[in-house]
């Protein structure tokens, strides 16, 4: 199965079809965390009938996976409203939320309406860090509850945890929680720009020394031990391959109507208030200069010899740098400790010393 659906996925791209959709239903939420990216803006939120619309447009782009994520999917009434229309499109629906506002009878109905996952941020097992980090009290209490309400109904659920300096050291409470409730885990060390710009939450980036004790886990680093191919062909392989999948078959949809790569590539390439999807997804001269880039044109990734370790983001580097062809630094941190980790004798050690000081 799995190679069947990276197979659609690669034939996605070559037919430039936007696979996987991620609209956000609100930006409203009832936490308030302190590294979250989200930024109310003084516009209305897309209609109920907007949305419909929106569902619609995307069914008849192609679009298979749909993520409905927020702000707090459950502080919109007519969730559950969306959800039916969304699988009546025979869209394969997961859903991100905080679950402090999941009931029984609201898993039972996710269920019957064929909700294939739920995704819950969960940022420590210890209630003291999470709901520091939450800024609501009882708040990891309240997720469990809710995480073990959708698992009881038969959904599949999956704690998320965003690295962070707050919470480096729970990851493996974390994880040992997960398998104890029966429910999947998952863990991203990359804290990223609010939406507006404002570069604030970067300052909760876990430092280098961390990510390489993270990656030194075989747990959380299934490579690590692996053999090292014996020969490192000179240069990078994959120079007329695309980036990453943003604009390729790959989509974000802000709750006011705002279509974008990506949602960590803050590019407005049109509002689906002023013209269809298919139109903004196909024709936008922003979704298009970005469909065009390959690695051939990333002037300092397309020759660096940590490229085999690298998940560069251009959304990141674009907010870090300004620059859409250059490297994010935070994934050339993340490669080069994924380098170390590895013990790499193909990158210099000075490379691998670089910058550690500023972190």
């Amino acid at each position: 199965m799995p190679d069947l659906i990276s197979k659609l996925f690669d034939k996605s791209v070559g037919l430039g079809v936007p696979l996987s959709v991620h609209i956000d239903l609100t930006m409203r939420c009832n936490e308030h965390c302190v590294h979250c990216y989200r930024v109310i803006e003084q516009r209305p939120e897309l209609t109920t009938a907007e949305l419909k619309a929106l569902l619609d447009d995307v069914a008849r782009a192609g679009t298979l996976y749909l993520l409905f994520s927020g702000g707090e999917i459950f502080l919109r009434r007519d969730l559950f409203d969306l959800i039916e229309h969304a699988r009546r499109l025979h869209f394969d629906v997961r859903l991100k939320s905080n679950a402090l506002l999941v009931t029984a009878e609201k898993a039972a109905r996710l269920k019957a309406l064929g909700v294939r996952q739920v995704d819950i941020s969960i940022y420590s097992a210890d209630p003291a860090v999470h709901d520091r980090v939450t800024k609501v009290p009882g708040s990891l209490e309240r997720s469990l509850e809710g995480a073990a309400l959708l698992r009881d109904a038969g959904i599949t659920v999956k704690l998320n945890c965003p690295l962070m300096k707050q919470n480096v050291g729970q990851y493996k409470a974390i994880r040992a929680l997960a398998e104890r409730l029966g429910l999947l885990s998952g863990f991203d060390p990359m804290i990223t720009a609010k939406n507006d710009g404002d570069t604030s939450p970067l300052a909760l980036r876990i430092t280098r020394k961390d990510l390489v004790q993270v990656l030194q886990d075989p747990a959380m680093n299934p490579d690590l031990g692996k053999p090292e191919p014996h020969e490192i062909p000179p240069g990078r392989p994959d120079l007329d391959e695309v980036p990453c999948g943003a604009s390729h078959n790959a989509c974000y949809v802000s709750a006011y109507g705002d279509v974008m790569p990506c949602v960590a590539m803050p590019i407005a390439c049109g509002n689906v208030r002023d013209e269809p999807f298919a139109e903004i997804w196909h024709r936008s001269p922003e979704m298009m200069r970005v469909r065009s880039i390959r690695v051939r044109d990333l002037h300092t990734c397309s020759s660096c010899t940590a490229s085999r370790f690298c998940t560069r983001c251009p959304g990141q580097a674009l907010v870090e740098t300004g620059d859409l062809y250059g490297p994010s630094p935070a994934n050339c941190e993340h490669a080069l400790a994924s380098a170390q980790v590895a013990g790499s004798s193909v990158i210099p050690a000075s490379m691998l010393r670089s910058s550690a000081s500023a972190l």
